[in-house]
C-alpha cells in the first residue's frame, strides 16, 4: 500500500481511494479510514500554509472560515471546524502514542487506528 498522502492536493486521489477500498476491512472501517485520510490531508495542508498564509492564533478556524466563504454559510464553517478540531485531537493523541507527529502520519498508520477502534 502506498503511504503517501499529498498535502497539497485538496482531496483524496483515486489511487488512495482504491487502495482503501481494496483493504480487507469492513465497510464502516473503510468509510472511517477515508474520512480520517481526508481530515489528515486537510490538517497537513493547513500546516504547510500556516507558515505563510494563516498567520494567526487559530489556523484551523481561519482555514474553515475560508472554505465556508465558497458557500456563504457560517454554520457550515462552525460545524466543519468542530469536526476537524475533534479529528485533529484524535490524530494528535494517536500520533504521540506511536511516536510520530501528525505531519508524519500515513495511510498505514490510519489503518492501525481504525483497526484498534
Amino acid at each position: 500500500m502506498s503511504n503517501h498522502l499529498d498535502p497539497l492536493s485538496n482531496s483524496l486521489n483515486i489511487e488512495i481511494i482504491k487502495e482503501i477500498d481494496n483493504l480487507d476491512l469492513p465497510m464502516m472501517q473503510k468509510h472511517h479510514l477515508r474520512i480520517l485520510a481526508h481530515c489528515l490531508q486537510v490538517l497537513k495542508i493547513i500546516n504547510v500554509e500556516n507558515s505563510s498564509e494563516f498567520q494567526n492564533k487559530n489556523p484551523l478556524r481561519e482555514w474553515c472560515d475560508n472554505q465556508s466563504k465558497k458557500f456563504d454559510d457560517k454554520k457550515f464553517s462552525d460545524l466543519f471546524y468542530e469536526q476537524l478540531k475533534s479529528t485533529s485531537k484524535k490524530l494528535s493523541t494517536f500520533s504521540k502514542k506511536i511516536g510520530k507527529s501528525i505531519d508524519d502520519l500515513e495511510i498505514d498508520d490510519l489503518v492501525l487506528l481504525v483497526e484498534k477502534r
